[in-house]
């Protein structure tokens, strides 16, 4: 079995899983914040949480622990290419969001966010950007 393809396959599969969280969870904000009853905010905290935890958290770490191996398949080499290097950027700022959404969610969970739902509109823009440029410098590997 080519290791490689595997582990490519199965960073894939985490990649798209952590994507949709990333994506989805900016959007349960702007209706949190719009939230005017406490069972209504209470069903989105729990909304938060379940998605932040049980998907996007194991998403996070399994597309980490896959691009490591790719890399560790491909050799180290690798980040003396201008794509590679614009990526590990790329993620590591996709990481840092990562964690920035779950300020947020701790912000909600103890009712004190202040961001209105206008914020989490434009912040649920940035990982659709971060995605774009990704893609297409794994895609077309520029020298």
């Amino acid at each position: 079995m080519n290791l490689y393809l595997l582990f490519k396959s199965l960073h894939l599969i985490a990649v798209i899983s952590w994507m949709a969280g990333l994506l989805y969870l900016p959007r349960i904000f702007v209706y949190h914040s719009e939230a005017s009853h406490e069972s209504q905010k209470d069903v989105f905290k729990t909304m938060e949480r379940k998605l932040y935890n049980y998907i996007m958290m194991p998403a996070m770490l399994l597309s980490w622990l896959f691009g490591v191996l790719l890399i560790h398949s491909l050799g180290v080499t690798v980040f003396a290419e201008l794509w590679m290097q614009i990526k590990t950027v790329s993620v590591l700022i996709l990481t840092s969001y990562h964690f920035l959404l779950g300020k947020y969610l701790n912000d909600f969970a103890i009712d004190s966010s202040k961001k209105t739902s206008k914020f989490f509109r434009i912040m649920n823009e940035v990982p659709t950007i971060i995605l774009i440029v990704v893609v297409f410098i794994v895609v077309f590997k520029p020298l």
